[in-house]
């Protein structure tokens, strides 16, 4: 028997009435822990680096090519990563990928020459390009448009404080266990987090227990981004000027911000004689101090975009500020010599590197839609070429500039990564003048089939 309009009302007035569940903060803290688990599982091989080039015997160019196996990976399977989390659901994707690189973070702390080093970083990153694109999908299946610039700035403060941490962390846990026995602790923390996360999520709200009518209603139809058998608009994101300036914007912050989880810490050894210990807490300061750009940038670009009521114009001028202050940062330490105040100004580059997230990732589910899971796969898989080929050239130029074999690279050598990274920050500033961030590749209404 259908409920009479009399029994609807009541209902209505039910659901106006009850006290929304808070289902989704719980979804925000569980992708909040992943992105802390995901920095430190990735930058904890910058700070071991010495103990690992010392005990399997690698070269600058071999480092380099461990550094760039991961980042080649992840970019590879950024797309198909994305894809499987729009068309399967991202619950089962990120339990499978989160114990596929948490394996292999273990499995890191095994490898016995170089050939093995670069398969388990081939998987280990394999497994992590699944993060990010099925966060972004969960946050426009769980999150009203008005919450989710926010708790991306909330994930990216976390992402970036994990890896600034990281390095303290490990020197601590080096103090009591060898590094093999570090990448072994740090893989088994991703296998509980799977567990956990399999056992409460659920791909749409409307099916999870701890959602109530209320709690949905506040969704603003977000379950409409829900997984689905649709087919992917490979040809709409190959055509649209804003998915090419996008993935252009990201490449050339990704080049700029791998060289802080990759050769930060030698550098810090070699070229301005810090310790190990007072190194550990200087190579955190890049993202420690992008951890808040993340933050600064989602508030500056709320604001500006209230102010003029234009998000277009407010996610440009946010964007663009901040890789080319980080530009700028970057040509300032090549002119400093105290080691600290150099640190500072990397970081204050890590600093207006992240003012850019959350206007891009933010972009990102705005055009994406429904398919913002492949179309932040897609992003992930451009940034981290970019990303690949930092640290590969960073080994060459270093080889290159080394006045004798046992000897450490020459000033010279820093002083040009710097300025090509500056150049390459500045290019990605220059895109955002031309980039769409708020015109969906979807249409309201349109047809899956016509995308």
């Amino acid at each position: 028997m259908r409920p009479t309009p009399a029994e609807n009302t009541l209902a209505d007035l039910r659901v106006q009435n009850a006290r929304p569940t808070q289902a989704r903060q719980l979804v925000l803290a569980f992708m909040v822990t992943l992105a802390i688990i995901t920095y430190v599982d990735r930058v904890c091989i910058s700070q071991a680096t010495p103990n690992i080039r010392h005990d399997l015997g690698l070269d600058e160019k071999q480092m380099g090519w461990v550094f760039a196996a991961f980042s080649f990976s992840y970019a590879l399977f950024e797309i198909p990563a994305g894809w499987m989390g729009d068309r399967f659901g991202p619950r089962s994707v990120l339990m499978k990928v989160v114990v596929l690189w948490s394996v292999f973070t273990a499995a890191t702390g095994w490898a016995w020459n170089y050939l093995s080093m670069l398969v388990c970083r081939i998987f280990f990153g394999a497994g992590e390009a699944g993060c990010f694109p099925n966060a972004t999908k969960i946050f426009t299946i769980w999150l009203p448009s008005s919450e989710r610039a926010r708790a991306q700035s909330t994930l990216w403060l976390s992402a970036r404080w994990g890896g600034a941490f990281t390095p303290v962390l490990v020197t601590l846990v080096m103090k009591y266990v060898n590094w093999r026995w570090t990448f072994t602790l740090f893989g088994l923390v991703g296998v509980v987090w799977a567990v956990a996360f399999y056992r409460w999520f659920r791909d749409r709200p409307a099916e999870h227990p701890s959602v109530n009518a209320a709690e949905l209603a506040l969704m603003d139809g977000a379950e409409t981004n829900a997984p689905s058998h649709a087919g992917i608009p490979w040809g709409r994101l190959l055509s649209s000027p804003t998915v090419w300036l996008l993935w252009l914007q990201y490449f050339c912050m990704s080049y700029g911000w791998y060289f802080y989880i990759t050769w930060l810490p030698t550098y810090l050894r070699e070229a301005r004689g810090v310790a190990l210990e007072k190194s550990a807490v200087l190579a955190g300061l890049p993202l420690f101090f992008g951890g808040i750009g993340s933050v600064v940038g989602g508030i500056v670009a709320v604001r500006l975009a209230r102010q003029w009521l234009s998000v277009r114009q407010a996610r440009r001028l946010t964007a663009s500020t901040g890789l080319f202050s980080a530009a700028v940062m970057l040509l300032f330490v090549t002119r400093i010599d105290n080691p600290v105040l150099a640190m500072v100004a990397l970081g204050l580059a890590s600093f207006s590197n992240d003012i850019a997230m959350v206007p891009l990732w933010s972009a990102c589910m705005d055009v994406g839609g429904r398919f913002s899971g492949s179309l932040a796969g897609s992003l992930n898989m451009m940034g981290n070429f970019g990303g690949a080929i930092c640290p590969l050239v960073v080994g060459y130029i270093l080889d290159h500039f080394k006045p004798a074999v046992d000897a450490p690279p020459t000033m010279e050598g820093w002083t040009l990564i710097f300025f090509l990274a500056a150049a390459v920050y500045a290019i990605g500033g220059l895109s955002w003048f031309f980039i769409d961030p708020v015109t969906p590749l979807e249409k309201p209404g349109e047809h899956p089939a016509a995308a």
